[in-house]
Order: structure tokens, then C-alpha cells, then sequence
């Protein structure tokens, strides 16, 4: 009779900065691609985002850990969805939902690209990071911007690797801030439809 090993799997863990949620420590697992956005650059980046987060309807695409998307829904977002493909991220973002009582999150099984051609939400503050290998950037700006997905003013959230050049975007996004941390080229961006003309 065969032997079954069997192993537990191996997570790691985050803890949000800030917050109603400071301090606590989020679980998640161990899958191919999962690189959750490092304390240091969570800071920084939520300090960009301090003025706006408040009352914000987010949306963390390729939400993995959930370390953007929970960050923000503990600083104040009033609604964060959370779109995530991978299964064993999925359970994690849920149990982490669940532990926190983060009413104001939802965990959205679904492709990036499935979820924004089907959304008819729009939202102040989206976070875009694929994994690296994926050359998703400028498919998703697209559809963000083809699916009217941005209010006026929204803040765009891009991660890519520092060797990469910033993808093609859609032309209303002006960089606002930009950052290099490691391997790591951090952007954001501010959606001005009205100033397209």
C-alpha cells in the first residue's frame, strides 16, 4: 500500500500598516506568481493615497494576498472587491475576510479581463498588479478604460518590474508618483477623462 504524504502548505504572512486593522497579520499561500507588495512600499504607496482612500470604492485586480485591497479597506475604503483566479488564494482572501469582519470587502472569483468586461461598477482607486511573467498591463488599462471602470480622478495603481519600460497606457492616465524598490517599478497614476479632448 502506497504511503501519502501528506504536507501542509506552506504560507506566508503580511501584516496591514494602518488602520482600524493595524498590526494584524494576514495568512496566504504559497502559488506560483503570488508576490505580495512589500511593507515598505505598501507605506509609501498608501501615503500617495492618504488624501483619497477614505470613502473609496476599490478594486484589487490580481488580488492575491490581499495586501493592497485589505491595506485600503482598513484605512477607510468604503467597498474593496477583491478579484483573484488562483483557488488556494481565493480560500485565503476569504478566511482573512472572514477573520477581520470585512464587511466591506468581496472576494471575487474571476479572470481580470472576465471580471472588467462584465463590471458595471466604477471605482476611485484600482490596484494593477499582475504576476510579472503575464504582460497583462496594457490589456487591462484597456478594458478599465473600454468598460468605463474609472470615475474622473480615479487613482491607478501599477506594479511591473523595474527592468520592464512603463506598458502602453491609455493616454487621460498622468503619472503622478513613481517609485523603485529592488526588482520593483511602482506607479501612480490619476484618470482625467475630462481633460481628453
Amino acid at each position: 500500500m502506497a504511503k501519502h504524504n501528506k504536507t501542509k502548505q506552506q504560507l506566508g504572512t503580511i501584516r496591514i500598516i494602518a488602520g482600524k486593522w493595524r498590526g494584524r497579520k494576514i495568512n496566504f499561500p504559497n502559488v506560483q506568481g503570488l508576490r505580495p507588495t512589500p511593507d515598505r512600499v505598501r507605506e509609501t504607496v498608501f501615503n500617495w493615497l492618504q488624501p483619497v482612500v477614505g470613502d473609496a470604492r476599490c478594486l484589487d485586480l490580481f488580488a492575491g494576498s490581499g495586501a493592497l485591497g485589505l491595506e485600503a479597506a482598513s484605512r477607510g475604503a468604503a467597498h474593496v472587491d477583491l478579484v483573484e483566479l488562483d483557488s488556494a488564494a481565493i480560500k485565503s482572501l476569504q478566511q482573512n475576510c472572514q477573520l477581520l469582519l470585512a464587511e466591506n470587502c468581496q472576494v471575487i472569483k474571476s479572470t481580470a479581463q472576465d471580471f472588467l468586461t462584465a463590471n458595471t461598477q466604477r471605482y476611485d482607486l484600482v490596484f494593477i498588479d499582475p504576476p510579472y511573467q503575464s504582460d497583462m498591463w496594457s490589456d487591462i488599462a484597456d478594458l478599465l478604460v473600454k468598460h468605463d471602470g474609472l470615475v474622473d480622478n480615479a487613482r491607478i495603481y501599477l506594479e511591473c518590474p523595474k527592468k520592464q519600460d512603463l506598458p502602453s497606457l491609455p493616454p487621460q492616465w498622468r503619472l503622478l508618483k513613481e517609485k523603485v524598490a529592488g526588482d520593483v517599478r511602482y506607479c501612480l497614476f490619476i484618470n482625467e477623462q475630462g481633460d481628453t479632448e
